[in-house]
């Protein structure tokens, strides 16, 4: 098997292309991709956060990724639901906070990590929100030196957006490039 940084390149070249990206389910087995997830995520300080189990990434090991990816080579993998808990908003109100459990959390890195690779480059330049080494700061420093004259701007939120999106017309979306629908149950 290829190792993650080769993989992901390709992934990266094939969305540079707009070229479909197929059989990425199979990668899903990629011991690489999961020590790779487990390196980004491990350093995040809500990583020790458990899920509805007791599993943290203190009890990770080799042998608990390769379990994790035979149970996705035989469609075994159960998603398990997340820990819901409410937190402090600014405002005074609280916001749902969903924790899954650890396997979840390293299987969800894998697949952004792919997802990431394949669609970073078809974005446009001009967006900075949930991009990687982009954001507020970005946008604000291309702002200052593309945008002579600007006096003001407007920041927009839509309450409780990403809980309101239709998940079907997100997956036939996918579809539309990613042609693995082992990948996209």
């Amino acid at each position: 098997m290829q190792t993650a940084q080769t993989y992901l390149e390709l992934v990266r070249e094939r969305g540079k292309k707009g070229l479909p990206l197929e059989r990425v389910y199979r990668q899903l087995f990629n011991r690489d991709l999961f020590l790779m997830a487990y390196g980004k995520i491990y350093r995040n300080t809500g990583a020790m956060t458990h899920g509805v189990t007791n599993e943290t990434p203190d009890g990770m090991s080799l042998e608990k990724i390769d379990a994790l990816t035979e149970a996705l080579r035989y469609e075994r993998y159960q998603w398990l639901p997340a820990r819901r808990v409410s937190i402090p908003k600014k405002n005074g109100k609280k916001r749902p906070l969903g924790m899954p459990v650890w396997s979840d959390k390293l299987l969800q890195e894998v697949m952004r990590s792919i997802l990431e690779a394949y669609y970073e480059p078809q974005f446009s330049d001009h967006s900075h929100g949930f991009r990687p080494n982009r954001g507020c700061h970005t946008a604000l420093e291309t702002l200052k030196h593309t945008w002579n004259g600007t006096r003001w701007f407007i920041e927009g939120d839509i309450a409780q957006c990403f809980d309101r999106l239709d998940h079907q017309i997100l997956l036939s979306i996918l579809g539309e490039k990613l042609h693995d629908n082992r990948f996209l149950r």
